[in-house]
């Protein structure tokens, strides 16, 4: 299984290829800073891409996740990446940066098998731990006809604006809908309310 390390800090780039390198299972494809991951991933052709997310790559993001392989995000913090893009494209598992080594490395296989895999730490904490949480299949309120599709399209890395023009509704109407849809899913991010939307059956894969 050939996996393409991308991450713009050689350090953070050479110990992921030591990840990769001690499962027989996977071999390194290449490593690449992420200005020159899309030559690489056509030269390379990998199974799978292994990417340290920072902020600012959102505009690239779209269009690496339509390359073909499948993409493991690792990401520094709790905000991830806006685009729930994902999971309609490439995009196939979010763990924290400080994943153990064996978490990668799984991941990454469950990846190549077209299998979708969230970290527990890459999810607001209140959905897995704390006293009484409240559960993410229950929400408040179901959700409306409307926010069904919001979410939908939010799912397949729509912007806002994109989302508006869809569903020929203004942009402030659709940010109205997307904060109505995280309080009744209790979340605070896309990629969470995208997970959620998948566990209920609201966003068919």
């Amino acid at each position: 299984m050939r996996v393409l390390v991308a991450a713009d800090s050689a350090v953070t780039r050479a110990g992921l290829e030591s990840v990769i390198a001690q499962r027989p299972s996977l071999a390194v494809a290449g490593s690449v800073s992420t200005g020159h991951l899309r030559d690489q991933i056509r030269e390379a052709q990998p199974d799978v891409v292994l990417l340290a997310w920072r902020r600012g790559l959102e505009e690239s993001l779209d269009a690496w996740l339509e390359s073909g392989p499948a993409f493991v995000l690792l990401v520094e913090d709790a905000e991830q990446p806006s685009t729930a893009a994902g999971f309609h494209a490439g995009l196939r598992a979010i763990l924290p940066l400080q994943a153990s080594p064996r978490e990668i490395a799984v991941a990454i296989e469950a990846a190549a098998e077209g299998l979708i895999v969230l970290h527990p730490d890459s999810v607001d904490s209140r959905h897995v731990t704390g006293p009484a949480p409240r559960p993410a299949e229950a929400p408040d309120a179901p959700l409306t006809p409307r926010e069904i599709e919001v979410l939908r399209l939010l799912a397949e890395g729509l912007a806002n604006k994109n989302i508006a023009w869809t569903l020929k509704i203004s942009e402030h109407t659709v940010k109205f809908h997307i904060a109505s849809i995280f309080t009744k899913l209790n979340v605070s991010s896309r990629a969470e309310a995208v997970a959620i939307g998948i566990r209920q059956g609201v966003i068919l894969l």
